[in-house]
């Protein structure tokens, strides 16, 4: 279904703890001062920029500086941008400063934390679940526990039962610490725990300890219907807020001469803790530490759904961030290997002021693709205006095309009102809260998205509408086309949890404009 009148999403009573934070930024160089010359991070762009369809910024930072920044339009440097699992690895951050404050221990169990949420006959692998297993994905579970009503596999629980207590009903038929499984639900517990013993949400609890050394302002970073961070997943910040959080780790735990994270935390955190796969070409099968994927070239990362990256390559004192929309996470790591890091030189390079304006020139054009085509059409004017209703099961009751006003609009009629987003023609244009093509319905997308969009007439009959929400990783690409008095509507997303291309919606054209 393209839209619901109201849609289901998560219910995100999405909490945002303003911050005092300073701006801070991390310093700049030019590559070849740090050993990487232009030449090869221009490569690197290139090929990205071709062969991956939704990049949406990279930075690479080298011996403590940011010596290449970009982001790819509607994309940019002040907008946050949506994690997805690299929260995970800030959540594990949260339970290493507690447990440094003695606020609980890596072989606590796990039970001892919610008595009241408890089975009423534990089972001895529930009894025997600690801390250490949950932070590396070892809990025991054969299937993800699915605490979350947009999961599959379990049924929803009972609306208004802690999310802390549905986890804790679920089947463990292996012994904790034996059998690794990727588990969001089992990264909630660990941010229920820092609440439980701090008396803060991780987000309340990180803003001290963490996003204000750090700089990072105004973390959003949403909870669940009891009041607990998300923890797995949510988190959104900046791509240079996750470059600092990628620096802090390689500098193990010290930032500006002052200790954030202990150093015995960091190490643990980032090595193998659990063997997850033996492929060796993949990055997935590296092993697991507290929430941190290893990597291959001996390097550790946070990463989330559809290409969101912090890459923290030790050997040769780089970070690597990319946010992106993709569907083949391993194409866009094995772009780093095969072009990045073969580049990383032990010393400084000879100033190259050509190559270094080409790279300059070339970062500051970088745009996410528009739609290819005309920008009128002969049947632009008789459709400009006209509304077209769609059967009531679509979420739209009506639509229309704007071609006649100084700003072009797509004018959207549901259940809960008008929406008019505007369209960029052949550019990209900027707006807040309009349609959102179905992807508001999202996992974790927020209730009033960024939207940015861009059109044109792909064919005299067809206009072809990319809406994207530059907040997120997701896109949808429209295409209307107009058949005499219908209106066909086809909608694909970039990437989605479900399937990427939506069920055709077909509209009748009213009476009159």
């Amino acid at each position: 279904m393209l839209l619901a009148a109201r849609p289901r999403r998560l219910l995100l009573a999405a909490t945002v703890i303003g911050s005092t934070a300073a701006a801070q930024h991390l310093p700049r160089s030019s590559p070849e001062r740090q050993g990487i010359s232009s030449s090869a991070i221009l490569a690197f762009v290139e090929r990205a920029d071709s062969e991956i369809e939704a990049m949406h910024s990279f930075m690479l930072v080298r011996h403590g500086h940011v010596v290449a920044e970009a982001w790819w339009s509607p994309y940019d440097s002040s907008t946050p941008h949506m994690l997805y699992s690299l929260s995970k690895s800030f959540t594990s951050t949260a339970v290493g400063l507690a447990i440094a404050e003695g606020k609980l221990s890596l072989d606590d169990e796990v039970l001892k934390f919610f008595p009241e949420d408890a089975p009423a006959e534990p089972p001895p692998n529930l009894r025997a679940m600690r801390v250490r297993d949950v932070l590396r994905m070892a809990t025991g579970h054969q299937t993800e526990a699915a605490p979350w009503r947009w999961t599959g596999g379990t049924p929803a629980p009972p609306p208004g039962e802690p999310w802390t207590k549905t986890f804790l009903s679920q089947p463990i038929p292996f012994k904790p610490g034996t059998h690794f499984l990727y588990n969001s639900p089992a990264t909630y517990m660990l941010s229920a725990i820092v609440q439980k013993v701090t008396g803060m949400t991780v987000l309340e609890y990180l803003r001290p300890r963490l996003f204000e050394p750090l700089g990072i302002a105004n973390p959003v970073w949403p909870a669940s219907p009891q009041g607990v961070t998300l923890g797995a997943f949510g988190l959104l910040i900046r791509t240079e807020d996750i470059a600092k959080f990628g620096q802090l780790y390689l500098q193990k735990g010290v930032w500006n001469g002052r200790r954030l994270i202990p150093a015995a935390w960091v190490s643990a955190a980032t090595r193998l803790q659990v063997a997850n796969g033996s492929a060796p070409q993949s990055d997935w099968d590296q092993g697991y530490g507290y929430q941190f994927w290893r990597s291959r070239h001996n390097s550790f990362r946070g990463d989330g759904a559809f290409g969101q990256y912090c890459l923290v390559l030790p050997d040769v004192d780089a970070v690597v961030v990319i946010t992106s929309g993709v569907r083949d996470m391993q194409a866009v790591m094995t772009l780093v290997w095969d072009r990045l890091l073969p580049a990383m030189q032990a010393r400084a390079l000879p100033p190259s002021p050509s190559a270094q304006a080409q790279l300059k020139a070339r970062l500051g054009a970088l745009r996410v693709r528009l739609p290819a085509g005309q920008s009128t059409s002969p049947l632009g004017r008789s459709v400009s205006g006209r509304f077209y209703e769609f059967a009531d099961s679509s979420g739209i009751r009506a639509l229309s095309l704007d071609f006649d006003s100084p700003v072009p609009a797509l004018v959207v009629r549901t259940a809960d009102g008008e929406l008019r987003t505007p369209i960029g023609i052949g550019s990209w244009v900027k707006s807040r809260g309009g349609f959102t093509g179905g992807l508001g319905q999202m996992l974790s997308v927020p209730a009033r998205p960024q939207i940015a969009t861009s059109g044109a007439w792909t064919r005299d009959s067809t206009f072809t509408l990319k809406l994207v929400l530059s907040e997120t990783p997701f896109a949808a690409t429209l295409a209307f086309r107009f058949d005499g008095d219908r209106l066909l509507l086809d909608t694909e997303y970039n990437v989605s949890f479900g399937p990427t291309q939506q069920p055709r919606l077909v509209g009748q054209g009213a009476s009159s404009k």
